[in-house]
This record gives C-alpha cells, structure tokens and sequence, in this order.
C-alpha cells in the first residue's frame, strides 16, 4: 500500500480516551486507503467505510466535548463551533461530491486528503490545548511584542506539529523565491463592517512532502492532489491557532481561500505593504513564509476561489498548471535573473523588458538582494551601482564573501560612466557594466548576449 496515515507520539494529548479514539480514526482512514488501492473495489466497500469514519467522527466529537464539559475546559464552545463546522458543512460537501461523481477515485482522494489533513491539524493544534499545552494568549503588548511573540508561537507551533525545529531567517520577506514553492492564500473577515486580513503562506514543495506528506506515509516526493488537500486543511488549523493568540482576532471567520502562482503572489506582495513578513527555515525539510496583510485585500490577480463544491477541480486545475509550467521549463530552459535596484521604476522596466525570455526577479536594496540569491540562485544578476545604506560595492563584497557565490555572474546598472569606481570593484570581478540610460534595445542585447555566451560554456 503506498499510502499508510502514520500515528506518532506527539498525536497522543495524554488523555487516554481521546487518544484512543484519535486513533480508531486513523486506523478507519487507513482501511479507506487501502479500500481505494484494492483492484476489486467497489463504490459499495467505500460508501460503507465513509460512513462508519462519519459515524466514528460524530461519536468522537461527543466524547470529546463531554470531557471537556466535565473538567471545565474555558475553549468549550469554540471547539464545539469547530467541530460544528467539520460535522455540517465540510464533511457534508465531500460526502455530496462523492455521490455526484459515482466515487471517482480523484473524488475518494479527495475526502481522505481533506479528512486526514484536517485530522492531524486538529489533533495537534486544538485537542492539544485541552491538555493546556499551548502558549497563553497575547494581552497588552505593543506591536513589536506582538510580532516577537508570533514567531515564537510559529516557532513553537511547528515543532508541536511535526517535530521540526525552524529558525527565523528574516523579518522582513520580500517575497523572494525559494525553490519549488506552494503558495496558498487564506481571507478572513469579520462580517460587520468588513474587516478583512489576508494571510499568505509559502511552502517549499518539500516541506510539506517532509512534514503533512510523511504524517499520510506518502513513498513518493511528487505533490498530489491528496497532499495539496490535505496540506490545506492542516494550513488552516495551524492559521486558526495563530490567531487564537490574538484576542481582538475572535471575531473573524475564515471567508476565502486561493492557489496561487509564484507570479500572483509576487504582484500581491509587491502591490500590498504586509504587516507581517516572516520567513523561516527548517534545516533540510525546507523552508515557509507566514505573511499578514491587513486590513486592505487585493482582489484582482489572484487564482480562482477555492470553493466547497469545486476544490477537487480547481486542485487539478492547479497541479496541472503547474506541470504544464514544469514541462515549458524543462523544454525552454529560462535563465534567472535577479534586478537590484532601490527604483521601483527602474525594477519593473528591467523586469517587463526581459521577462518574455527570463524568469526575473527583483530586489529593492543590497540586503534583499543577498537573501534573495541565497533563497534561490540567479543565472545572473544585475546591480544598481549607487543604492543608499549598502550600495553596489558593499553588495558584491558580502556575495564575493562567500565561497558558495564567488562566481554567480554580477554585471552593474549606473547612471554615469565612472572610470574610478569601476577600478574599485575590479578585484570583486564583475561581469560587466550597463549604462542605465542607454536604450532598452540595446540594454537587452548585451543581456541577451551575455545568457548566450554563459550558455555556450556550460554546454
């Protein structure tokens, strides 16, 4: 079978027949597993065993809160409006597209990604905090005490989760690309008034192959359906147990979520200031950005709405976007080219010039700059010569500095012939120089030039 949802440890909340019940549910997820991978299976066998998982889930979801009630637990009614949801909306939309599609197996994959990511979200964010394990809510903090104390909850949060230990990498993230990332986007809203906040998460493809793929026993490192699905409903708990810790937050609901491309998120990032911009790095299982954007919300640009009824479509529709993008990439290999440049104007004329041949992205000072090509490594860069705080030559110091980058390709943007300063950054061997205020046509030949010759060597 290759796909086992695997019980850990750390699922255990110490009460024992919470537990136990927790893992009846796997094992019943199990079963519907191996009931999908069976050649002789049946619609039968599967509407069967989905009942008896609904039947067991209803039936925990009354233990549960019985327990609660018998100790006093102040999260009562919240869990209850949790477990609410699940019994009358999710499971009932999963259960409706099941008939509608006769038990398709993207259907069947459909509801075991859902219900197992959901499962594990739940059992390791808020079954957990019946126990007390969780960290008090924020009261009285300034802003910047607020912003220290959500990376520690961060922090805190995916080592309870999946036993990775994260460390911030910066608190300003620009949106810098790393590597294969999923971008997923989540609205949420008060409903009086209309106050909204956008949050932004970016997982490294691996992540969460490492982290929710292992939790499904996944044998493979290929994103699927399943694991998107699954990866949403985990990305939710751990979002709602964010924002637990933020009393003025009790009041929102979750109202809309999003698949993005790299390019949709970018132009939101780039549109949108965020008011919080973390990026973390969890040693080899990967890195992952938690972005806020409050209270304005960007509507144009981004992917189709993920809606109950349409997930399992829109979920295919995004992986095959995104293989589609793989095989265009594979077939045109487009050299990257990171533009550092404290312009805006200047960015995006770079950007708009050269991104019909390149993948190009952008950087507005020299420390951005460094984070980005440590996130992910241009073909070739080119730097703004006279930036404020670290300029051109600062810049290529520090890259120069590291043994990793000593031969990544830097060509300068100046707005001025300068013999003297070009003698200066001569030993930090640069590619070559470009004249700002040249004509784009020409700017993009010697570019163009340049990727051609660097080609020709590595072939």
């Amino acid at each position: 079978m290759d796909t086992q949802f695997v019980w850990k440890d750390e699922y255990n909340i110490g009460v024992e027949m919470i537990d136990k019940e927790h893992q009846r549910l796997f094992k019943i997820i199990n079963k519907l597993f191996a009931f999908r991978e069976e050649e002789k299976d049946s619609q039968w066998t599967c509407q069967e065993g989905i009942k008896y998982f609904r039947s067991h889930a209803m039936k925990h979801f009354m233990d549960e809160e019985a327990y609660m009630l018998s100790i006093g637990y102040e999260g009562l009614e919240q869990h209850r409006l949790i477990h609410k949801g699940f019994r009358e909306n999710t499971l009932p939309a999963l259960e409706q597209e099941l008939e509608r599609t006769g038990y398709a197996p993207d259907a069947v994959n459909h509801f075991l990604g859902v219900c197992a990511g959901w499962l594990i979200g739940h059992t390791l964010t808020e079954d957990l905090s019946i126990t007390g394990k969780h960290m008090r809510k924020w009261e009285n903090l300034l802003p910047g005490e607020e912003l220290t104390a959500m990376k520690k909850v961060i922090i805190q949060l995916v080592f309870d989760m999946f036993r990775l230990e994260s460390q911030l990498i910066s608190d300003a993230y620009g949106g810098e690309k790393f590597g294969r990332g999923v971008y997923y986007r989540l609205v949420y809203g008060t409903g009086k008034g209309e106050k909204k906040q956008e949050i932004l998460l970016v997982f490294e493809e691996n992540l969460l192959v490492n982290t929710v793929g292992k939790a499904l026993g996944l044998q493979t490192n290929k994103l699927d359906s399943m694991l998107v699905h699954a990866a949403r409903y985990t990305a939710r708990q751990f979002v709602g147990r964010i924002m637990e810790h933020f009393p003025e937050m009790d009041a929102y609901t979750l109202q809309g979520e999003n698949l993005l491309s790299y390019e949709q998120f970018q132009k939101i990032i780039e549109k949108e200031t965020p008011q919080v911009s973390l990026l973390f790095n969890t040693g080899g299982a990967g890195y992952f950005a938690y972005c806020v954007i409050a209270p304005h919300l960007l509507e144009d640009g981004v992917g189709a709405a993920i809606e109950d009824e349409t997930s399992m479509d829109e979920v295919e529709q995004y992986l095959k976007e995104r293989a589609a993008q793989d095989r265009r990439d594979a077939k045109h290999h487009r050299p990257k080219v990171l533009v550092v440049d404290d312009s805006m104007t200047i960015r995006q004329g770079m950007k708009q010039m050269l991104e019909g041949d390149c993948d190009v992205s952008v950087a507005d000072s020299g420390v951005a700059a460094i984070r980005a090509i440590t996130l992910d490594r241009p073909d070739l860069v080119l730097l703004d010569y006279e930036m404020p705080v670290c300029d051109g030559r600062q810049t290529l110091e520090m890259l120069r500095s590291d043994p990793s980058f000593e031969d990544v390709p830097v060509i300068f943007l100046t707005g001025r012939r300068d013999t003297e300063s070009m003698i200066k950054v001569m030993p930090l061997k640069p590619a070559g120089y470009l004249l700002k205020n040249s004509k784009p046509a020409d700017i993009k030949k010697e570019i163009d030039a340049f990727l051609a010759k660097q080609k020709a060597k590595q072939q």
